[in-house]
């Protein structure tokens, strides 16, 4: 029998191998640091017993190996984030992380690819899996930047989303500043929290990095359900339009409908956040169970 080949350069099936991470008090106060997102259960009892950790403590797992970078990393974006979440990470425990390439594709002038990171415990149980998308340009002469400031104003860039009649949720204002881009993004000098880097990739700024937005998301879910979206969320977003450094943020939810699961129900959102001037930058579903 003909031995198998894998193709060469990033596929579909590509195994990046694994890590394995600490959930600890100075994860959890690095993750406040750079989101702003506090709360009881972080330090103290919980629905779940022991304190648990913010869901995506380790929002950024799947950019610890870059290996599944495509070699043209000018423009680069981040462009979709799907979520599942089935049990906190609980505070003292370790968890392992597992990533694999399950897609890629072409969208007008992009490639896609999709790294899919699961986490479970030290038994084995799953805690949450992850699927990023991420864009790279389809190799093209330099000129300029790839996105500027003005793309965010075109009429294709408008999004609809929330208009529906279903309860508001408590929304969230996030200024975010250089010292939460260092944070987040640091420690190292990068597009993410360091102009002159974000130049030379392509952008005339900060680019604020989207797990950021996505993790406020998170944070606005866990106001609104707690437990139930600990132990059972899920989203999926689109980030839309780039998020600026100095730029400040309203994240936003409102529900659309209510679905029977089990003894329980699923409340699925439509989740968002905006600027100040109304330009949506994110946009998609989330659900919990209630």
């Amino acid at each position: 029998m003909r031995r198998y080949t894998p193709p060469e350069g990033v596929h579909v099936g590509q195994d990046l191998g694994g890590r394995r991470r600490a959930v600890t008090p100075a994860a959890i106060a690095h993750y406040l640091a750079g989101t702003g997102d506090d709360h009881d259960w972080y330090r103290g009892e919980s629905p779940f017993g022991a304190a648990v950790a913010p869901a995506l403590l380790y929002h950024s797992e799947v950019y610890e190996d870059l290996s599944w970078y495509l070699p043209n990393i000018f423009g680069n974006l981040h462009a979709r984030q799907e979520w599942e979440l089935f049990h906190p990470m609980v505070v003292g425990s370790e968890v392992v992380a597992r990533s694999t390439v399950v897609e890629r594709y072409r969208k007008r002038d992009r490639d896609y690819i999709v790294n899919e990171v699961l986490f479970t415990d030290a038994s084995g149980r799953w805690l949450q899996r992850s699927r990023t998308h991420q864009s790279f340009l389809v190799e093209t002469e330099r000129r300029g930047y790839a996105v500027d400031q003005s793309r965010e104003k075109r009429t294709d860039r408008v999004f609809d989303v929330g208009s529906g009649a279903g309860a508001v949720l408590p929304e969230l204002e996030k200024p975010i500043t250089i010292e939460m881009c260092q944070a987040f993004s640091g420690p190292h000098r990068n597009y993410h929290n360091d102009r002159e880097m974000a130049q030379a990739l392509g952008f005339p700024d900060i680019v604020v990095q989207g797990m950021m937005s996505i993790c406020f998301t998170s944070e606005l879910m866990t106001r609104a359900f707690g437990a139930g979206w600990l132990a059972g969320g899920k989203l999926d977003i689109r980030l839309v339009n780039v998020v600026w450094g100095g730029d400040t943020l309203r994240v936003r939810g409102r529900e659309r409908e209510t679905l029977p699961e089990g003894s329980a129900t699923r409340v699925v959102c439509d989740v968002w956040c905006e600027k100040a001037d109304g330009t949506k930058t994110l946009v998609g579903t989330a659900s919990a169970l209630r």
